[in-house]
């Protein structure tokens, strides 16, 4: 599947959960991450950010995207993050 993931969180934790993150998806901008996740690393995933977010304060949002064959992206302006996965 594909997966864009949107998060809103405090401060004190931001630098946490774009580290999670960045383990399975692409970083494409300030608190946006893209990329393919299997049905098991989505579980994963999700169960490191629940450690970590205050679910009083913070948000997450998953779109999930079947398949990318109806999709199209297109940016403008200065490009943030990468395209590819660093570890």
């Amino acid at each position: 599947m594909f997966l864009i993931l949107v998060y809103d969180v405090g401060e004190k934790r931001v630098s946490k959960v774009l580290k999670i993150c960045r383990k399975y998806l692409n970083w494409v901008q300030n608190s946006v991450l893209e990329g393919e996740i299997s049905e098991a690393n989505f579980k994963k995933l999700k169960l490191e950010l629940k450690k970590v977010i205050n679910e009083e304060e913070d948000s997450v949002i998953f779109y999930i995207l079947r398949t990318t064959k109806y999709s199209e992206r297109e940016s403008m302006g200065v490009k943030k993050g990468g395209d590819d996965i660093f570890i």
